[in-house]
């Protein structure tokens, strides 16, 4: 079987690549640029655009497993080809698809829940890569700054939720599942820090930020104003899903999920100086 994965150079895209290559199984990925795709070995890359639906029919020659994103562009921003993408899928006779949930309403989503082929909705809590995005100022003032220090994640390891995904892609009993998927604990703030600290060999400060600040911290970084209010949403009022520790990982793939302890490891020398 061939699976082409979309997304494939993203944060959740690379994982599942890697994992369905760790399965022995065909791989394509599809990209807007192959020449920086950096992809593993074995990997056939091929060009596409998701919010040019046409530029994937090719892609789709001989595809039975497809990985779907909901978004294209910059921001997240929604596909509105979601519909044609699926018409394109069922004729070139993709049988299994898994979707990685964007958050909010999707055309693509949709599309896919109507149709008859097995399909899978991946929804992840907060990734653990989110943490890279204090990476320079742990490197540079040994600091973190974020607002709503009391803020819980059941955050997950971006490998597990590829790991679920390449299961449902090459296996019965998927088809017509919602997967939430989340790590294997409640962590606060505070906790992350502590972990990246410990893994860094180094103290890290935590800087508590009011809400302004933080409005303005990313506005500074270039963040849209939607963003922003999501942000603002999100940390300062997390719902249950994002703080409830569920065993989707070890149901679906026989494992334990990773811990941020492990996710801190393998991404140590990122926060060093």
């Amino acid at each position: 079987m061939t699976n082409l994965v979309t997304g494939a150079t993203g944060t959740v895209g690379r994982q599942v690549v890697a994992e369905l290559l760790r399965r022995g199984q065909s791989v394509r990925a599809l990209t807007r640029d192959p020449a920086k795709a950096g992809l593993p070995e074995g990997v056939e890359v091929v060009r596409g655009d998701l919010t040019d639906a046409e530029t994937l029919a090719p892609a789709l020659e001989g595809v039975t497993g497809l990985h779907l994103i909901t978004f294209g562009g910059p921001y997240f921003a929604p596909l509105e080809t979601g519909p044609r993408i699926l018409e394109l899928a069922k004729a070139a006779g993709v049988r299994r698809i898994t979707v990685l949930h964007g958050g909010g309403p999707s055309l693509l989503e949709d599309a896919v829940r109507e149709s008859d082929l097995a399909w899978t909705v991946l929804m992840p809590v907060e990734f653990m890569a989110n943490a890279l995005e204090w990476a320079d100022g742990i490197r540079v003032d040994g600091e973190v700054r974020e607002p709503f220090a009391g803020r819980l994640s059941a955050m997950v390891h971006e490998a597990d939720i590829g790991s679920v995904a390449a299961v449902a892609l090459t296996e019965d009993g998927h088809a017509g599942q919602e997967y939430v998927i989340t790590g294997p604990q409640v962590l606060t703030l505070e906790d992350k820090v502590d972990t990246l600290a410990a893994a860094r060999g180094r103290k890290i400060r935590l800087v508590e930020l009011s809400e302004q600040q933080a409005v303005e911290q990313w506005r500074a970084a270039g963040q849209p104003e939607d963003v922003i209010g999501f942000l603002l949403e999100a940390y300062g009022n997390t719902p249950p899903v994002g703080r409830t520790v569920v065993d989707t990982v070890e149901k679906v793939t026989g494992r334990p999920a990773r811990t941020f302890a492990e996710w801190a490891q393998e991404h140590a020398d990122t926060f060093r100086s």
